[in-house]
């Protein structure tokens, strides 16, 4: 049996990280799915840090850019700046269409940048687009 793909969610939103959840446990692949709620979180998962010390590291994080304590844009940024995450797909999932916020994300090191669809059906096709896309589609190193 081969390991489950390992998605780290980076999402304050109750109801994105429920929908997501859902969404992907009811895909064709075997995900394995955390959860963190501010991009500090995300950066001591990343490193393994504090309660994530026993964190594997993740196969794509899915990260929203308007994050409690550091946002988004900086979690990009620590990323860029380190040789081992840099390689880590990153999905931004936004819900800004700001061509500011594209063009930082990009310049940061977003592997692609989407934004969340508000209607449900939408947005379980993106995930799943997602899913597809970077699971069965693109090979990486």
């Amino acid at each position: 049996m081969t390991a489950p793909i390992r998605i780290l969610l980076v999402e304050d939103n109750p109801g994105d990280v429920e929908l997501t959840r859902e969404t992907l446990a009811g895909g064709t692949l075997a995900v394995e799915l955390t959860v963190v709620l501010d991009g500090a979180e995300a950066l001591d998962y990343l490193y393994r840090r504090g309660r994530h010390a026993d964190a594997y590291p993740p196969d794509l994080i899915l990260l929203d850019l308007q994050l409690p304590r550091l946002d988004g844009r900086e979690v990009l940024d620590a990323m860029a700046r380190d040789d081992t995450l840099r390689r880590i797909p990153v999905v931004v999932l936004s819900s800004s269409d700001a061509q500011g916020d594209i063009l930082a994300c990009y310049a940061l090191g977003a592997s692609c940048y989407l934004q969340k669809p508000v209607d449900l059906a939408e947005f379980q096709a993106v995930v799943h687009a997602i899913e597809a896309f970077w699971f069965a589609v693109v090979r990486s190193p």
